[in-house]
């Protein structure tokens, strides 16, 4: 599988995942059941996806922190659609936790907004998470492609 593929992946647990209102201590359930309904395997999908789904959630309170810091006065973070906030915090966990290339995150999180979102989306994740590559001074930091 991609690394495009497992982003879709892991978009869709974390999206059924805050959409259902999910506890974390039935996270490892649900996760397990969608990998096997999927006939997910794969050491390294499978870390991949787990280390997104959890790290999203364990981190969760510092990614809605970055992408409130990067609304406007109008907006506020429940107003944003669940499919934009999902893409976001996975986008924003990849480049802050994972180090991930942030030119590679934007690339891929604007992917899944247009494949999810509505005509807005990819605008809208494209300027949130460039402001937080900015305001958390990635750009400065040499980071190579993917």
């Amino acid at each position: 599988m991609s690394m495009s593929d497992n982003r879709k992946i892991a978009f869709e647990i974390v999206y059924s995942l805050v959409a259902q209102d999910t506890k974390y201590e039935e996270y490892k359930e649900n996760v397990d059941m969608f990998l096997e309904a999927r006939d997910i395997h794969g050491r390294a999908t499978t870390k991949y996806i787990k280390d997104v789904v959890y790290g999203t959630k364990r981190h969760g309170k510092q990614i809605r922190k970055q992408i409130e810091s990067c609304l406007s006065e109008k907006w506020t973070y429940e107003r944003v659609s669940k499919v934009n906030i999902v893409i976001l915090q996975i986008a924003i966990f990849e480049m802050l936790y994972l180090k991930t290339p942030y030119k590679v995150v934007i690339n891929e999180a604007v992917e899944l907004a247009k494949a999810f979102g509505d005509t807005k989306s990819p605008s809208f994740v494209n300027g949130v998470l460039a402001t937080i590559v900015k305001n958390n001074q990635l750009d400065n930091k040499g980071e190579t492609e993917e």
